[in-house]
C-alpha cells in the first residue's frame, strides 16, 4: 500500500511539474515563471552588469563603449558597420522586449502573443496598410546600399545579443507573456518608422467635417474652421516673402456646396469622429532656436521637447555614436539606427509634429457587390486584393482580404464597424505613409551634417511624418523647416470626404522641397514651433487646417521677444513654463460676467480661488481645476446644439475664444434646443454653476482633493499595460495648453537644451530610464528630475580613452569567434 501511495504521489508531482511548464489560457507557465534558477526572480539588478570585454563575431574592428553614471552608452567605432552593429547590440541589451513588441504592434501581430483579444487591433493595422507601407519603405532601403549596409549591421548586432539568450536571461515581459524573441531584420526597422508615421500623421476629421458641411453649410464651415485661426502666430514669421514660382494646380470640378455630394453612406455609417476639447487632443511638442545675438554667451541655443504618449519603458533611449565623420549625441527609438533628436559637434536639431494633412478619404462607386471595379475618370478601373493572414495564439489563423484602389485601401466596407472611429466606412484611404520613402538616409545625413546647407540636404529625403525641424549651428545660423512630403491640393481639398470618381479630387503631385515653409536667421533672432499653422495666408500651397491652438506657440514667442542675454538655464525653465495663456485671455471676461450674480457659498469659494489665481497650472493649486472644468462646460453649452450633440466637427478653442471676446452677441451663443435666447452672460453663469456642482460630486467638498495634480493625475503606463510596471497617479504640473504640456497620459517625452559654441554644452532628461528591465534601478531613475523640471548635463565625449569622474564602466568589443 505504501508503494502505491508513493507511486501516486510521484506521478502527481510529475504531472504537476509538466502542467506548470505549459501556458494555461492567459496564465504563463508558472513552473518556468517561478523557477528560482531561471524565472522572474532573476530579472533584477543582475541584468545591469556591464562586461568589461565581449567577443562578438560580426565586428570588423575593436569597438569601445564608455558607460557614464546615467548608464548612457558612448559608442566609439572605427567604421560605420561596427558603429551600427554595436548600437544594435547595446540597444537590444537594454530594450529588447520593447523594440520587438513595438514592431509586432506596428505589423498587426499582437494576436500571436496575446491571443484573440488583440485580433481586431491587428486587423486594423493590416487594413490601414502598415505592413504594405513598410514593404514599400523596404524597397527604398534595398535600393540604397549605404542605408541597407547600416541597417543590416544594426540587425546583426541585435541578433548577436539575442541568439544566445537562455530563458533565465529573457526580459521579464517575455516570461509573463510566454514567448521568445525572433530574429531582428531590416524590415523591423522600417516597421518602427511606420509606427511613428501612424502615431503622428494618422489623424483625420474628414467624416465629422463632411457631416458639419451638410449640417451647417459652406459659409459656416469657412467661418468656424479657418485655415489661419485667430490669435495664431505661424511657425514661419508673418510677412515672410516666398522666393519661388508656385506650381499651378488644376481647377477643381464644380460640386454642390451645402450638402454631401458623395452620398450619405460613408458619413452616416461611421461612429462620430468629431473634434472635442479633451485635453488629449493636442498633446503637442515645442522647439525653438535663438541666435547668438540674444544669448549671454553669444552662441546659439537650441531647445527641443517633443510631447508624446508616455510609457515605460520610455519610448526613447539616449546614447552617443562616434566613428570617422560622425560624433552625434541624442535619443533614438529602440530599434532604429542612428540618432533622431540631438546634436553633433557642429549642429543641433529638434522636431515637432508638423500637423499638416497627410490623409484623405475617398467615397467610391463600385460596379457591383464583387467590388472588383470602381468608377473613376469616366471609366471602370480594376481593384486589387491583398490577403493578410493573422496568426492568433490559441485559435485558428484569420485570413483577411483588403481591397486596394489607386487611392489606397478600402479600410472598412459598409457592413463593418471600424476599430477606429475616425475611419469612414466604404471609403478608400490615401495616406502618405504608404508610399515608398527612405527616412533612414535623411537621419544618416543629419547625424553628420556640419552646416545649414547639409541640414537642408538631409531633410530633402525625410518624407514623413511631417515635422518642423528646428536647427542651430556652431557657425551661428538658426533655421526651421516645415518639412515633409505634402500633396498638392486646392484650398480645403481633403477637409471633407473626397469624390473618388473625380480625378480633380486626386492629389496633383507634391510640394517641392525647396518651396516648403521655412525661415533662416529671421530678424527677430529666433525660430520656434508648437504644432501651430506653418505660415500666413501668403504661402501659396494648402497644407491643412487642423493645427494646434495658439497658446503654446504664442507663449514661446512672447517670452523670447522679451528675453536678452539668454542662458541655457533660462531655456530649461522656459520648457517648464506653466502659464495658462487661454485663461489669461478669457478668464477676466468670464469673472466679470459671473461675479455680479447671486452665488452659493460654494460657488463664491470657487470664484475667490479663480480671482486669486496666478494663472499657472501648478499641481498644488485648485484654480486650474475649476477653470478647466468651467471652460469645458461652457464650450459644450456653446457648440453641442450646432454640432448635433457632437456628431459633427466642433470648432477649435481659438475660434471659440475669439467669438466670445469679439462677438458675444453671435447667434452661435444661443442654445437652439431651448425656446429662450441665451446670452454669453447666461452661458457663463450656467456653466460656472454646473462646473462647481460637478466638481463637488466628483471630488467631494472644496479642499485638497481639488488640487490640479491630484484631480487630474498623470499615468505613465507600461507599454503592454501590465499592472505594476508603470508609474501611476503622478501629481504633475502643466496642461495641454501650457509650454510644459503634461496631460493625464502624455507630455514632454524628452527635454533638450544645447548651447553651440567652441565647446558644446547640453542638458537633457526624459521620463524613464535607460533600462527596459522593471527590476533595474535604471528603469525609471530619470523620472523624479523630469517631474521637478530638472535636467542632467550631458557628458559629450570626443575620445574613448579620456578620463572623467562620471565614467562608470567600459566595455571593449572584439570581433572573431
Amino acid at each position: 500500500m505504501k508503494w502505491i501511495k508513493l507511486l501516486l504521489s510521484a506521478a502527481a508531482s510529475v504531472a504537476l511539474c509538466y502542467i506548470l511548464n505549459f501556458r494555461q489560457g492567459q496564465v504563463p507557465p508558472l513552473g518556468k515563471f517561478l523557477n528560482p534558477f531561471a524565472g522572474f526572480w532573476l530579472n533584477n539588478e543582475r541584468m545591469d552588469d556591464l562586461p568589461s570585454e565581449l567577443r562578438l563575431p560580426g565586428l570588423d574592428e575593436i569597438v569601445h563603449v564608455v558607460w557614464d553614471d546615467r548608464r548612457i552608452p558612448h559608442i566609439f567605432a572605427r567604421n560605420d558597420h561596427d558603429l551600427y552593429f554595436a548600437q544594435g547590440y547595446v540597444t537590444a541589451h537594454e530594450r529588447l522586449w520593447q523594440m520587438e513588441f513595438a514592431t509586432h504592434g506596428s505589423a498587426g501581430r499582437l494576436a500571436e502573443i496575446i491571443g484573440p483579444a488583440a485580433l481586431e487591433y491587428d486587423r486594423f493595422r493590416r487594413r490601414i496598410g502598415m505592413v504594405y507601407g513598410a514593404e514599400n519603405g523596404l524597397k527604398a532601403i534595398l535600393a540604397d546600399s549605404l542605408v541597407l549596409t547600416n541597417a543590416e549591421a544594426y540587425a546583426a548586432g541585435v541578433n548577436a545579443w539575442t541568439q544566445h539568450l537562455a530563458y533565465k536571461d529573457l526580459p521579464l515581459e517575455y516570461k509573463i507573456l510566454d514567448y521568445h524573441p525572433e530574429e531582428w531584420t531590416v524590415f523591423k526597422n522600417v516597421l518602427l518608422l511606420k509606427y511613428f508615421a501612424w502615431t503622428l500623421s494618422f489623424r483625420s476629421n474628414d467624416a465629422a467635417m463632411t457631416r458639419a458641411r451638410t449640417h451647417l453649410g459652406d459659409k459656416a464651415i469657412d467661418e468656424l474652421f479657418p485655415i489661419l485661426p485667430p490669435f495664431v502666430d505661424p511657425v514661419v514669421p508673418p510677412g515672410t516673402t516666398w522666393d519661388f514660382k508656385p506650381i499651378r494646380l488644376r481647377e477643381p470640378a464644380t460640386k454642390q456646396s451645402s450638402s454631401n455630394p458623395f452620398g450619405q453612406r460613408a458619413v452616416e455609417s461611421a461612429p462620430s469622429a468629431a473634434a472635442t476639447q479633451d485635453e488629449q487632443q493636442f498633446v503637442g511638442s515645442n522647439n525653438w532656436a535663438v541666435s547668438g545675438k540674444l544669448t549671454a554667451s553669444g552662441n546659439p541655443i537650441l531647445c527641443s521637447d517633443p510631447h508624446l504618449g508616455l510609457t515605460l519603458p520610455s519610448i526613447w533611449i539616449e546614447m552617443q555614436l562616434v566613428a570617422p565623420g560622425v560624433n552625434v549625441y541624442g535619443i533614438t527609438s529602440p530599434g532604429a539606427p542612428g540618432i533622431i533628436f540631438g546634436f553633433n559637434d557642429s549642429i543641433a536639431w529638434g522636431l515637432t509634429n508638423a500637423g499638416s494633412d497627410a490623409l484623405d478619404w475617398y467615397e467610391l462607386k463600385f460596379k457591383d457587390e464583387s467590388k472588383r471595379e470602381y468608377w473613376h475618370a469616366g471609366q471602370w478601373r480594376s481593384t486589387t486584393r491583398r490577403v493578410e493572414s493573422i496568426n492568433v495564439r490559441g485559435a485558428d489563423s484569420v485570413v483577411d482580404t483588403i481591397i486596394y484602389t489607386h487611392h489606397g485601401p478600402v479600410v472598412y466596407p459598409e457592413n463593418e464597424k471600424p476599430f477606429d472611429s475616425q475611419v469612414p466606412v466604404g471609403t478608400a484611404m490615401r495616406w502618405t505613409a504608404l508610399d515608398e520613402s527612405n527616412e533612414s538616409i535623411a537621419l544618416y545625413k543629419l547625424n553628420r551634417a556640419r552646416n545649414y546647407y547639409e541640414y537642408r540636404q538631409a531633410l530633402a529625403s525625410f518624407d514623413g511624418p511631417g515635422q518642423n525641424f528646428a536647427f542651430a549651428s556652431v557657425g551661428g545660423d538658426i533655421a526651421i523647416v516645415h518639412n515633409g512630403k505634402y500633396p498638392l491640393r486646392q484650398n480645403h481639398q481633403g477637409r471633407t470626404i473626397s469624390d473618388g470618381s473625380d480625378p480633380s479630387d486626386d492629389w496633383q503631385g507634391w510640394v517641392p522641397h525647396s518651396q516648403l515653409p521655412f525661415a533662416k536667421n529671421p530678424s527677430r533672432g529666433f525660430v520656434s514651433s508648437a504644432n501651430q499653422t506653418p505660415a500666413d495666408p501668403s504661402y501659396p500651397y494648402y497644407l491643412g487646417y487642423s493645427y494646434a491652438p495658439h497658446e503654446r506657440g504664442a507663449r514661446i514667442n512672447d517670452l523670447l521677444k522679451q528675453k536678452k542675454q539668454i542662458t541655457p538655464e533660462e531655456m530649461l525653465a522656459m520648457q517648464n513654463d506653466l502659464l495658462n495663456l487661454h485663461a489669461k485671455k478669457l478668464l477676466p471676461t468670464l469673472l466679470s460676467l459671473v461675479r455680479s450674480h447671486p452665488l452659493s457659498e460654494d460657488e463664491k469659494t470657487c470664484l475667490r480661488e479663480l480671482e486669486e489665481w496666478n494663472l499657472e497650472n501648478r499641481a498644488t493649486l485648485i484654480a486650474p481645476r475649476v477653470y478647466e472644468s468651467w471652460w469645458g462646460e461652457l464650450y459644450g453649452m456653446i457648440w453641442m446644439d450646432e454640432t448635433d450633440s457632437g456628431r459633427v466637427a466642433q470648432p477649435g478653442r481659438d475660434v471659440t475664444t475669439h467669438l466670445l471676446l469679439n462677438n458675444p452677441a453671435s447667434p452661435y451663443i444661443d442654445d437652439k434646443r431651448t425656446e429662450r435666447v441665451e446670452t454669453f452672460t447666461d452661458l457663463a453663469l450656467a456653466s460656472f454653476q454646473v462646473a462647481c456642482s460637478s466638481l463637488q460630486k466628483r471630488l467631494g467638498p472644496f479642499g485638497p482633493a481639488w488640487a490640479w495634480g491630484k484631480s487630474r493625475s498623470t499615468n505613465i503606463q507600461h507599454l503592454a499595460r501590465m499592472p505594476g510596471l508603470g508609474r501611476m497617479k503622478l501629481e504633475t504640473n502643466g496642461n495641454h495648453n501650457t509650454i510644459n504640456a503634461i496631460t493625464t497620459g502624455a507630455g514632454p517625452s524628452w527635454r533638450m537644451v544645447v548651447e553651440l559654441g567652441s565647446s558644446i554644452k547640453a542638458w537633457t532628461v526624459y521620463p524613464g530610464g535607460q533600462s527596459g528591465n522593471p527590476g533595474s534601478p535604471h528603469y525609471d531613475d530619470f523620472l523624479t528630475n523630469w517631474l521637478e523640471g530638472k535636467a542632467y548635463e550631458v557628458l559629450f565625449l570626443h575620445s574613448a580613452d579620456g578620463q572623467h569622474e562620471r565614467i562608470a564602466a567600459r566595455t571593449l568589443m572584439r570581433g572573431g569567434e
